[in-house]
């Protein structure tokens, strides 16, 4: 690719994806601190160096004690989990591929975002990496090139709301991981020990 193609690519956005209501975990995922800052602010500060602009997606609710040296955004598709954020994140800037993270990956690292980023293909709707908990596309560390967002719309229409059905139905770069405790998402108390014991070590 020569630095002129690679000019022409869409710029990357960072998203973190924090509006959950953590019913499982039973405590805000979000406001964990696992690094020493609340989850969704360690995410942000994660991605940045990757991306032009970084922004939390959150619920209106969430912004009573929201640190004013991040960037908020509310969702504007509502009741939709994550499907929600990401196009309302596609919305807000459709010039913009967006990387997304969601704010329950304590063990991501700066390698597994770099590797993604390079391996990034626009050409194709998103890229993404292959879980390796079950094998699928993990729609929540992906990079959803502009193009993504007829194609979530298209799936919202019929009426589904899954942003993995969006990734296995459409031209997906799906890469391995190198580190496949990055993948990690901690949705339960019992997840919370596990990173736990895999961050001491």
């Amino acid at each position: 690719m020569t630095s002129e193609e690679h000019n022409t690519n869409p710029k990357i956005n960072g998203l973190v994806l924090a509006g959950g209501k953590s019913a499982r975990m039973g405590t805000a995922k979000d406001l964990l601190q696992w690094h020493g800052k609340e989850q969704r602010y360690f995410a942000a500060d994660l991605l940045a160096p990757f991306c032009d602009e970084v922004f939390i997606s959150c619920r209106q609710d969430q912004l009573e004690n929201f640190n004013p040296h991040y960037k908020a955004l509310t969702d504007t598709f509502l009741n939709m989990g994550p499907f929600g954020g990401i196009l309302s994140a596609l919305r807000a800037q459709r010039d913009k591929a967006w990387l997304v993270v969601a704010c329950d990956l304590p063990l991501l690292d700066p390698k597994s975002l770099e590797f993604l980023i390079q391996s990034r293909n626009p050409e194709k709707a998103a890229t993404t990496y292959e879980s390796p908990f079950d094998g699928l596309p993990e729609p929540l560390i992906t990079i959803w090139e502009p193009k993504s967002y007829p194609l979530l719309l298209n799936f919202l229409g019929m009426g589904n709301t899954c942003p993995r059905k969006v990734l296995i139905n459409s031209d997906t770069l799906i890469l391995k991981p190198g580190n496949p405790d990055a993948l990690m998402n901690v949705n339960t108390p019992e997840d919370a020990e596990k990173a736990q014991r895999i961050l001491k070590n």
